[in-house]
């Protein structure tokens, strides 16, 4: 089994992003590998809460499933509701088995991870900031959610959602056959300075190399952008998270909040790890990295913001 590498998972989210901005609408899109470990991920600046952990979970469905998140969801609907429920406690990464997710594959056709997007308006309804000209594509309408996958993966659009007319009759009114309307190529995205900031920090630190993983998180913890190196090992990702969310909730180091999240911890919002490695950012937010021994975790990160 391998992975999808970082830097082709990367180019995903990152034309994900375009599209999703050219579109006007905004959220997370995650790529995870074949295993199902998080590889990266990003939220725009205007994606909301909880789209991110969405996105990764149809994500996890379609990798380690090897279908389309949708025919996962179907089958889920057949099911004796005990046996659905079986699934989701034996594949807690798979909590939200919706649709949009779809597998990457690489030349010879194996699975090699998936990619899914979710957030506050990225979905499979036609939202009011929508154009009208950026919703149908080859004669057809096309949902935003399922055009930003496709683009993102460079495929014709298929829609992941079902019929998509009667949504796009409840936004646009009556539809007229032979609409000529026509997506334009998007250009790259310029209004999302928050998760540009995180990509720089997350650059940073990567640029140094070794095994590690990175994680920016907003004042409440969710993830704004992660990435996790090649050679990293699969825990390093779930733990920079869990540091970063300490310094964010704490607004101070990781390493220096064990007590507070050992008091705290059933009602904190987002699983915390009190290990170096995070980092609290001016203004709210945090930096962690993990991978390594959290002392140099330590200096990643503090470096990375000097």
């Amino acid at each position: 089994m391998t992975d999808i590498g970082l830097a082709v998972a990367r180019e995903l989210v990152r034309r994900g992003v375009d599209k999703a901005e050219q579109l006007g609408i905004a959220g997370a899109i995650a790529v995870v590998g074949a295993s199902g470990a998080l590889v990266t991920a990003s939220r725009m600046d205007e994606g909301g809460a909880g789209g991110l952990g969405r996105a990764r979970s149809k994500a996890w469905i379609a990798a380690t499933q090897r279908i389309p998140s949708t025919e996962h969801l179907h089958r889920m609907t057949t099911l004796p509701p005990a046996i659905a429920a079986g699934f989701v406690a034996v594949s807690p990464e798979a909590v939200f088995p919706g649709a949009g997710g779809l597998p990457v594959r690489d030349e010879d056709g194996r699975v090699i991870g998936a990619v899914a997007a979710s957030g506050a308006t990225v979905s499979p309804f036609f939202p009011a900031e929508l154009d009208r000209a950026l919703s149908v594509v080859d004669g057809r309408p096309a949902n935003p959610e399922d055009q930003v996958i496709a683009h993102a993966l460079g495929v014709p659009y298929v829609g992941q959602h079902g019929d998509d007319l009667p949504r796009w009759e409840a936004r646009y009114g009556a539809w007229e056959d032979g609409p000529a309307e026509q997506p334009r190529e998007p250009g790259a995205a310029v209004a999302q300075p928050v998760l540009a900031r995180a990509l720089e920090l997350a650059e940073r630190v990567l640029s140094v190399g070794g095994p590690v993983a990175v994680a920016v998180v907003d004042r409440r913890g969710e993830v704004v952008h992660a990435s996790s190196a090649d050679a990293a090992p699969t825990g390093a990702a779930y733990l920079a998270e869990g540091v970063a969310a300490a310094a964010a909730l704490f607004d101070r180091p990781s390493g220096e909040v064990a007590d507070l999240v050992a008091a705290g911890r059933h009602v904190l919002p987002v699983p915390v790890v009190a290990l170096g490695g995070g980092l609290p950012l001016p203004g709210g937010g945090a930096l962690g990295v993990a991978g390594v021994d959290p002392a140099r975790c330590v200096g990643l990160a503090a470096g990375a913001l000097a």
